[in-house]
């Protein structure tokens, strides 16, 4: 099977800002600034088969040794141009890429062994085409300037109204990435992809995770705005988050057992996991208040009855 590898630049040595498991991203920065984790990818992953959805392509975490396994059987002349031995006599390289690509943003081994996730590459595009599409919640990117969600508690109403939102299970679908994405603290949802065979009666791919798990002493509620908007979910994620929050089935507890699976574990620190379980308990209290004020067959669409029942368009209040 093909595969991608992402190299973060987790456990390195040169000068450039690194982050250790224990380190959580620090406050002053943005979200658009934050690092890159190897093992948010992996643990992404994992949350994502826990949580029933199976919408993140496989990950697993290796130990890479960048000599013999990337630069000497590269076949791409530009990427094995940016190998370099650094002044601590550490092999380096930075590839090519829009941004961060240069000597002073190089991943470098120690000497030559890193930490990398290897996620299974989909489908060629040749096979499968793919879309993007723009999140309707996506955030300004901007030090200054706030998104229209933002200042706008209607502003659910507006996207119900927008194709392909308007129909079929698209919102529902960003429901269930949203409560994935508060899980893990992942503010970097800017874009989402799905295949473009199957129209609108698709599903979201989660890709793209590796700003997830920067803090665990901070809930990044504003993540949470389209449920709270929105107020709707699917009965069957409804029914899982429930049965998460279980002693006898803890997220945590789960996650932690599917993770020391991994080569590179452990993926999380204690921290990470206990913050799982702590936002949690919100997601619920949130779909709780909604199910209070709008009712529960409002908030709750039932995707249980099979595969013969009609998909609604969103409904309108």
């Amino acid at each position: 099977m093909p595969l991608m590898v992402r190299l973060i630049r987790t456990r390195s040595d040169s000068a450039e800002h690194r982050q250790t498991r224990e380190q959580e991203t620090p406050p002053d920065f943005f979200y658009f600034s934050d690092f890159e984790r190897h093992n948010a990818e992996i643990a992404a992953f994992h949350l994502d088969k826990i949580l029933d959805f199976r919408r993140v392509p496989p990950v697993a975490g290796r130990l890479v040794n960048m000599t013999k396994e990337i630069r000497d059987v590269t076949r791409d002349k530009k990427l094995w141009r940016t190998f370099f031995i650094s002044p601590a006599n550490n092999v380096c390289f930075y590839g090519e890429c829009s941004y961060y690509c240069s000597t002073e943003h190089a991943l470098c081994g120690k000497p030559d062994q890193i930490e990398g996730s290897l996620a299974a590459f989909l489908p060629d595009l040749a096979l499968a085409k793919r879309k993007t599409w723009r999140n309707p919640w996506r955030r300004s990117y901007h030090k200054r300037k706030k998104a229209e969600w933002e200042v706008d508690p209607d502003y659910c109403e507006e996207v119900k109204q927008t194709p392909p939102y308007d129909s079929g299970t698209r919102l529902l679908d960003i429901m269930d990435m949203t409560v994935f994405d508060f899980l893990m603290g992942n503010m970097d949802r800017h874009h989402y992809e799905t295949f473009e065979k199957f129209g609108n009666e698709t599903f979201i791919i989660h890709l793209d995770n590796g700003r997830g798990f920067g803090k665990h002493s901070h809930d990044e509620v504003s993540i949470l705005v389209p449920l709270t908007q929105c107020c709707r979910i699917r009965k069957s994620t409804h029914l899982r988050l429930q049965l998460l929050a279980k002693e006898e089935y803890k997220l945590s507890v789960l996650m932690s057992e599917s993770l020391v699976r991994d080569r590179l574990s452990p993926i999380l620190i204690q921290p990470h996991l206990h913050a799982m379980d702590r936002r949690l308990r919100q997601v619920l209290n949130v779909l709780s208040d909604c199910v209070e004020k709008e009712g529960y067959t409002y908030v709750v669409e039932d995707d249980l009855q099979g595969p013969d029942r009609a998909h609604p368009g969103p409904r309108q209040r």
